[in-house]
Formats: C-alpha cells, sequence, structure tokens
C-alpha cells in the first residue's frame, strides 16, 4: 500500500496532473462537496441495523434470528460501509496495487463472515470507514484553511471606463486600466496605486493585520483591502500572473517536495504490505504441521486479527498529515514553505548566515553628510551621481535621489555598467564617471586623498575624470525586533554569522548591536559563496537569508535559502525556497520553530502506531487480542495520529 485514503488531500493539486492516472485515494474533491451528514450517512445506516442485530443476538433472542436470516441481516449492515471499500480494492488491483490497505479490509471482513463472526465483520468495516470519513475531512479542512487564508481575490472589481465605474469579472480586466477601490474593498489584481495615498491591510499577504500606508506610484497586490478613502489603482499584471495566485499555487504544490521522513513510510508501506498478507496466510495454514490440535476457523481468526492490526494506515496518513499542517502553519504566519523536505531541515538547522542589507536593516538609506573635495562642483557632481544612480535599481540609488531629487536626464550618459559588488561606471560629457565603494576606485587606480577612516556609515566614493572627487555618506537603520530574532536564535541554538558587501566596519557595528556571532564585509558574490563554503564544511545545516536575487549562488549552495521580502520580487518567490512575505526578521526563529513542532509530530505519531500495533500483535499473537483490539490499532491509533497531526495548525508560534 503505497498511501492511504487521505494522503490525497496533502497532493498537489495542479494542472499539470495527469488526470487521467488512476488514484484510488483521491476522493478530496467528494469530501469537499458533501456535508458532514452525506458523508457520515453509510456509516449511520450501518451503525443502526448492525447495532440492531447485536440487539437482537444477545438481549432479545428471538428464535427466527438466526441461520441465513442473521447472515443477510448482518450483509445488509455491511454493504453501505463495505462495497465502497471492496470497490476501491478493486480498482487498486486493476492498477496494479494489489496490497493496499482496502485489499486488506476486504479480506479481513470478508473472512470473519466466512468463520461466522458477523459482527466483528461489520464493526471492523464500520470503524475503518468512519475513520476514512474523519481522515478525509481532517486533510480536505487542511487544505481549505490554506485556501481561504491565500485566496483573497475578488472575483469581481470595479473598472473606470472614460471615467464611468463599471463592474467586470476580475479574469477579464487587462494591464493598463484602473480600477477603482472603495473603503473596505479587496483589490483583485496587482497594480500602481495612482491615489494620492491610500492605507492597506495586508493580512491576505504577510498574516500582519497592521496598517501598511502606500504612496502615489507604490505597488499593491491582490488581497490587500483598501482601508480609507476610494482609491485608484493602474493594472500592472493579469489576474493569473498576480503575486497571491502564484504564492497560492505555491503552496498548494508545496506537497510535492517529500521530506525524508515521509518518502521513507511510503516506499516501506509498499514493502511491509505484502510481507504482512504473507505472513497472515502462513498464520492460518503453519500450525497445521505443529499445532496437536489444529482448528482452522481458531488459526484463521487470528489471521485476520493480525491483519487489521497490521494496516499501516496511521502511518501513511498521519505523516503526509503533519508535514501539511507544518506549510499551512507556515502560510497563517506569512511564511510561504516550498515543501516538507524544508521543514525537515529547518528542524535540524546549526547556522543561520544572512545579509545585511534589507535583511537585518531596513534597506531604507537616507544621505547622511556629502564631502567633496574643493575643485569640484558639490551641485554639479551631485547631479551627475544622481544621473548615473537613477540606472540601478540599489537602495544607495534611491538614497540619493531623495536627496537631490529627481534624476536630470538631459544629461547624456554612455557606456553605462554595474559592477558586481563594487558600483557603478559610465561617462558622462566624454568623461569617466566612478561611483561606489572604494574598492572600486583602487580597481581603476584612482589616487584617494583624505580617506575616511572608521565611519560606521556606508560610504559613496565618486571619481570624476580619472580624479578622486569626495564621497556621500549614507546609513541604513536596523530593523525593529532585529536584536529579538538574534536572541530567539541563539535560545534556539542556532549560531548567527552575517555576510554583507558593505564596509567591515559598518557590517560589525550593526552585528555588535545585534549580538551577532560572526560578522564579515567588503564581500563580492563569490566570497560569500567561500565563506559559506567553509560553514558548511564543519558539517552545519545551514540556512542562508537575503534577498535571493542577488545572491542567488549562496541561496542555491546552502541548504535552506530563505528570501525576505517577497513581495517586492518575482524572482524571489521563484528562487528561494522559503519565503518570509512581510520583511520581518523574527519570522526566520518562527520557521525554523515550525519545522521542529513538525517533525516532532510526526516522530510522534511514528513512535505511537509502532509501539500500540506492537502490543496488540503480541496480544494477538497469545490469542488475547480480538477484533476489536485489531480494530483500535488500525482505525484508533490512526484517528489519535491525525488527531496530532493537525494539532500544529492551531498553534501559535
Amino acid at each position: 500500500m503505497e498511501e492511504c485514503c487521505s494522503t490525497k488531500a496533502a497532493k498537489k493539486d495542479t494542472h499539470t496532473e495527469d488526470h487521467h492516472t488512476h488514484d484510488p485515494h483521491d476522493h478530496s474533491h467528494d469530501t469537499a462537496s458533501k456535508t458532514t451528514v452525506q458523508l457520515f450517512l453509510p456509516a449511520i445506516i450501518s451503525f443502526l441495523v448492525l447495532l440492531s442485530g447485536i440487539g437482537l443476538d444477545y438481549f432479545f433472542q428471538p428464535e427466527w434470528f438466526s441461520g441465513w436470516i442473521r447472515a443477510v441481516w448482518y450483509i445488509i449492515a455491511y454493504i453501505p460501509v463495505g462495497i465502497p471499500v471492496l470497490k476501491e480494492a478493486y480498482q487498486s488491483i486493476t492498477h496494479g496495487d494489489v496490497f493496499s490497505e482496502f485489499f486488506l479490509m476486504g479480506i479481513a471482513t470478508i473472512g470473519a463472515f466466512g468463520i461466522g463472526e458477523y459482527p466483528e465483520g461489520v464493526a471492523v468495516m464500520l470503524f475503518y470507514s468512519v475513520g476514512e470519513v474523519f481522515q478525509a475531512i481532517a486533510v480536505t479542512r487542511a487544505k481549505s484553511n490554506i485556501k481561504s487564508l491565500l485566496d483573497q481575490r475578488p472575483d469581481e472589481v470595479t473598472v473606470l471606463e472614460n471615467g464611468i465605474p463599471k463592474t467586470v469579472k476580475a479574469e477579464k480586466v487587462n494591464i493598463g486600466e484602473t480600477i477603482q477601490l472603495k473603503s473596505g474593498e479587496k483589490l483583485g489584481l496587482d497594480g500602481e496605486l495612482i491615489s494620492e495615498k491610500a492605507s492597506f491591510n495586508t493580512a491576505a499577504l504577510t498574516g500582519e493585520s497592521k496598517p501598511d500606508r502606500k504612496i502615489k506610484g507604490e505597488t499593491v497586490l491582490a488581497g490587500m483591502i483598501n482601508l480609507n478613502t476610494v482609491s485608484l489603482v493602474k493594472v500592472t499584471a493579469a489576474y493569473k500572473d498576480s503575486k497571491l495566485s502564484r504564492i497560492l499555487e505555491l503552496v498548494q504544490n508545496a506537497t510535492a517536495q517529500k521530506a525524508p521522513t515521509e518518502l521513507f513510510i511510503r516506499k516501506f508501506a509498499k514493502i511491509y504490505t505484502p510481507i504482512v498478507v504473507f505472513l497472515a496466510i502462513g498464520i492460518t495454514f503453519l500450525p497445521f504441521f505443529v499445532v496437536g490440535d489444529y482448528q482452522f476457523k481458531e488459526w484463521l481468526y487470528k489471521a485476520l486479527v493480525f491483519l487489521v492490526i497490521s494496516c499501516p494506515c496511521a502511518l501513511v496518513i498521519s505523516i503526509p498529515l503533519g508535514y501539511f499542517g507544518g506549510i499551512g502553519a507556515g502560510s497563517r504566519n506569512g511564511i510561504l514553505i516550498k515543501g516538507s523536505n524544508f521543514l525537515d531541515i529547518l528542524a535540524n538547522v546549526r547556522h543561520v548566515v544572512m545579509d545585511k542589507t534589507g535583511t537585518m536593516t531596513e534597506g531604507v538609506f537616507n544621505v547622511q553628510e556629502v564631502h567633496f573635495n574643493q575643485e569640484f562642483n558639490q551641485t554639479e557632481i551631485v547631479k551627475l551621481v544622481n544621473a548615473l544612480e537613477s540606472q540601478s535599481t540599489h537602495p544607495v540609488a534611491t538614497a540619493v535621489r531623495q536627496f537631490a531629487g529627481q534624476a536630470d536626464h538631459t544629461i547624456s550618459l554612455v557606456n553605462v555598467e554595474e559592477i558586481a559588488g563594487q558600483g557603478l561606471k559610465g561617462i558622462v560629457n566624454g568623461k569617466e564617471l566612478l561611483v561606489g565603494n572604494f574598492k572600486l576606485l583602487d580597481v581603476y587606480k584612482i589616487t584617494v586623498t583624505n580617506k575616511p577612516e572608521n565611519k560606521a556609515d556606508t560610504l559613496i566614493a565618486i571619481a570624476y575624470d580619472k580624479k578622486y572627487a569626495g564621497y556621500i555618506s549614507i546609513a541604513d537603520r536596523i530593523k525593529e525586533n532585529a536584536k529579538i530574532t538574534i536572541n530567539q536564535l541563539k535560545a534556539l541554538n542556532v549560531k548567527t554569522t552575517m555576510l554583507s558587501g558593505d564596509k567591515i566596519s559598518v557590517v560589525q557595528s550593526v552585528a555588535d548591536q545585534l549580538g551577532i556571532e560572526n560578522a564579515y564585509g567588503d564581500l563580492l558574490p563569490e566570497d560569500k559563496v567561500n565563506k559559506v563554503k567553509e560553514i558548511k564544511a564543519e558539517n552545519q545545516t545551514v540556512v542562508f537569508v537575503g534577498d535571493g536575487v542577488n545572491d542567488a549562488p549562496v541561496v542555491a549552495l546552502s541548504d535552506v535559502g530563505i528570501a525576505m521580502g517577497g513581495l517586492g520580487s518575482d524572482a524571489t518567490i521563484e528562487t528561494a525556497d522559503i519565503v518570509i512575505q512581510d520583511d520581518r526578521p523574527e519570522k526566520i526563529p518562527m520557521a525554523i520553530n515550525i519545522g521542529k513542532q513538525t517533525k516532532k509530530i510526526v516522530w510522534q505519531n511514528i513512535t505511537m502506531a509502532f509501539m500500540v500495533k506492537a502490543v496488540v500483535l503480541i496480544l494477538g499473537a497469545g490469542g488475547i487480542a480480538t477484533m476489536w483490539e485489531a480494530v483500535f490499532a488500525d482505525v484508533g491509533v490512526a484517528l489519535l495520529a491525525i488527531l496530532n497531526a493537525v494539532r500544529i495548525q492551531n498553534m501559535k508560534f
């Protein structure tokens, strides 16, 4: 048996799946479309007929209730719950999966009827069916919770056509059209705010209900709720390409990446189940050769008990559900985890390596000081620097623009080149302009006079016409809760290291304020790779936290790449293993804690299932356990494991 019936709801639900591939366990759509009463109706009918049969058997005991009438009575009780299972067993066999749990339940219950144990045969199938319904409901609810959490897109939006508001389907809105968003309405598509300012609730995307103020020109995303006056938004992405659509698809597909524990249990079940069937055959017939008073009925009963006990449903149902619950818990807290395998890695993390800018600091720079040599005109050089920086998306460019105003586009720039980890180069008025760190000036052999030392701010060095012009100092603020994050990581016994392309004095200053153990500055992208390689050489599980784009080589090298600011970059969502949607650093230890709790629950279920089954198997071998104990060892343990697995979805981290 490769997987149990409710594992199906933990499978990825994508358009790329082959819908013609038979999956006998996939009832998630049926479960979702039926009411609770409809789901339990077959079990209720079976239970009432069984209960009346037991009453006639042991209390009223009428003479007519015997022979074929008694057998037919219990067959009627068996049909509502037994036929669906036998049908599944047949379909599994026709598709090559002979030893499924449906097959086990089928031969166990039919065998019970064969030796005259009618009530027990019905009871085993009844409890199994009830367990299956509970399992299906649990997984369907887990999926719907995640979907309702993320799929906040309204079906219709109000579009302005020649100034006249018109309600249309969101999926039919074109890029460039203008949406009118009233107070309290959800935005249906990604866009750019064209009103002067607005305030939004971003809980659907970040898990954080704190209002987020936006100004004209800033990006707003599908799922955000307008909190104040009517706002206008220009659509920048189609409905199917919105961030929320991609996030929803990401989470629904997350279970495609299986954890090693989950993969092992599936392989184990595939080998284990046929072994169980052949052992049951041995229990039935082998005693004939060694037991003096061998009775076929007695040993067949023991074999049937053994079959029911041995069914590994609790493992193959609860383990995927546990991991799915962990992914759901992350989603609810604004942490997108791309697969259950990353939950396992997070549980074992020993070292978190992080970028500085935008991860532990806000990445919002402000100019602190402008210092130029006397031979240069400060106003003119700042204009040229602003024009060159306008060619870059780096936070430094934003700081310069805020200081100098909009770039003068009449300035002629040619041969503009961005040099990774160093800065920008361009030709202005036939003269070379360099803007970056002092390493850039060293590369171009610019003689630097009066170089500032031991400044805690980030320095932007400038050279014009082969001469050192001066520098602009900018400063970044440390994020709120960044220090708490480092303390929480230390409490989890996780080491911390900061890597940055910024100068070492700035990096060390931030590290000292936060309590980060190791800090390295003046690093190029390849230097960061080498540092991470050194850490991995110590056999430590490494998580790298950065923007997921500029640090792509380090993200690829680390065991888990976590992207901060997933709302800001399309590429981040594609490249990172985990996306923290709201830039909050405290989500890093939270993600690790979710991984640890998920793994703990999974191993609790594995231990409980094996221990209970082992005890009941021993009792069964000694002739003490009956079908009733067998039912508990199978369905009872499966239900307990499921209840334990769904617990993680309600935990607070």
